[in-house]
């Protein structure tokens, strides 16, 4: 049986977006981390978390103009989560690391992720959830999307 809302997809998935979010939020406050943004984590997911990446490359990943990640970038750099370092295949550019510290803020989105997860497999049912997992990548791939 199928069950209609009446909201949009759009709607419905930014419900679910939002959800997650929250959890994460929730999260990162409780380990200390609430100078952080649901905006910032557009830095944390899509970064190369083992050889960083430029910033160009995470704005286009992000879809976002360069000069909205650079503001965010900026941030994390002030506050210790990211550096700056000149990139060994162009001196013209640099790369965006991950600290210590924003590798244990990575870590803990990771963390959070599979949390959410696990809710919602135990609301919906492991069938259902995979299910769900398995069309979310496979519309992802069609559309170009999938990392």
């Amino acid at each position: 049986m199928t069950v209609d809302s009446g909201n949009t997809l759009g709607t419905l998935l930014a419900m679910l977006q939002s959800a997650a979010l929250e959890h994460l939020q929730r999260n990162l406050a409780a380990a200390g981390y609430a100078d952080l943004r649901v905006a910032h984590m557009a830095v944390f997911r899509h970064i190369d978390a083992e050889r960083g990446s430029r910033l160009s490359g995470l704005a286009d990943s992000a879809g976002i103009t360069k000069q909205s990640m650079g503001y965010l970038v900026d941030y994390l750099e002030e506050q210790g989560y990211i550096e700056r370092l000149p990139d060994p295949t162009d001196g013209r550019s640099k790369l965006i690391r991950l600290t210590a510290k924003g590798k244990a803020v990575y870590t803990m989105m990771r963390l959070s992720d599979g949390e959410t997860a696990q809710a919602w497999s135990d609301l919906l049912g492991e069938n259902k959830m995979k299910k769900l997992r398995q069309l979310l990548d496979e519309l992802a791939e069609l559309l170009g999307k999938a990392e």
